[in-house]
């Protein structure tokens, strides 16, 4: 098991869970995001950016100096935060193929089979005749992925066509494929108005394959760090521990930026958002 498994030493019955983190919210530059990382004891990353370049834009040579870096920290990637799906519908659907085929490109060279995508952009009047082609799109970008061995994990969020879990759901279940299962994002979810637990995963929980740390409150919106907030997050892990989930916990905590293209906490607010972290899982017992 990878050695970024979390198991608090104060507390021997705890679970262990395997912990990862968009190492970009602390820093632009690589190799100070992995040496906070390694320096908390988590040495997996999710990958969105590096050198304040997005994944997709990485070239060949940079795509190297991350794969060097990375073996140099003894960290291996969680997934790939790919912005695949963040676009407009009405963009051509060849363009967020073509992406996919280049994000496939760097996961293959960096070791993961796991790519965070979303569902579109769509106008709030346009939402029930967008569903046929955004299933369509996802369907297609599902059938893609399965040939190259990589599964997609679709990511709620707040002005995404997949805001809430109903319609994240119908997309899934419509798909009905593994080559695309759920990255849920409680944070997310409270910033659309939705309570994790008691409405989202319900209907989710079997399609789950990724989770997301992220905590928010209801009143506007902001950023907390886990168990801080609306998320539901305690709930969340002990539901997950019973469940023997085998996946990760990525912190994306956004506690000092939140926005389309991602977010920013500083090297402190990635401590804090750590520590709050480990501290709820040293409570949540280990399944005998």
């Amino acid at each position: 098991m990878a050695s970024s498994v979390f198991s608090a030493k104060e507390n021997t019955i705890a679970a262990t869970f395997l912990l990862s983190a968009f190492g970009d919210e602390i820093d632009d530059d690589l190799a100070k995001q992995l040496d906070v990382l390694a320096g908390e004891g988590i040495t997996a990353l999710e990958l969105r950016s590096a050198w304040g370049i997005n994944i997709l834009d990485l070239s060949g040579d940079q795509l190297r100096q991350v794969h060097e870096l990375l073996d140099r920290y003894g960290f291996q990637v969680s997934a790939i935060g790919s912005p695949i799906g963040k676009s407009p519908l009405t963009a051509p659907r060849a363009f967020e193929q073509d992406r996919l085929d280049g994000v496939v490109a760097a996961a293959e060279s960096l070791g993961t089979r796991l790519v965070r995508i979303f569902s579109y952009y769509v106008p709030p009047e346009d939402l029930d005749e967008a569903r046929g082609e955004v299933i369509q799109r996802l369907g297609l970008l599902a059938e893609r992925a399965a040939r190259a061995g990589v599964t997609l994990l679709l990511e709620n969020e707040r002005g995404i066509y997949g805001e809430n879990p109903t319609r994240c759901h119908d997309v899934l279940a419509a798909i009905d494929s593994p080559a695309l299962r759920m990255a849920f994002d409680p944070g997310n979810f409270v910033q659309a108005g939705v309570r994790p637990m008691k409405d989202a995963w319900p209907l989710l929980g079997n399609f789950v394959a990724h989770v997301h740390i992220k905590d928010a409150v209801f009143v506007d919106g902001t950023m907390r760090p886990a168990g801080q907030g609306d998320g539901d997050i305690p709930d969340l892990l002990a539901t997950l521990n019973a469940l023997d989930y085998a996946g990760y916990l990525t912190l994306e905590p956004h506690l000092s930026f939140s926005g389309p293209a991602g977010g920013y906490s500083g090297e402190a607010g990635m401590r804090t958002a750590i520590h709050a972290l480990k501290a709820l899982l040293a409570r949540v017992p280990r399944l005998e």
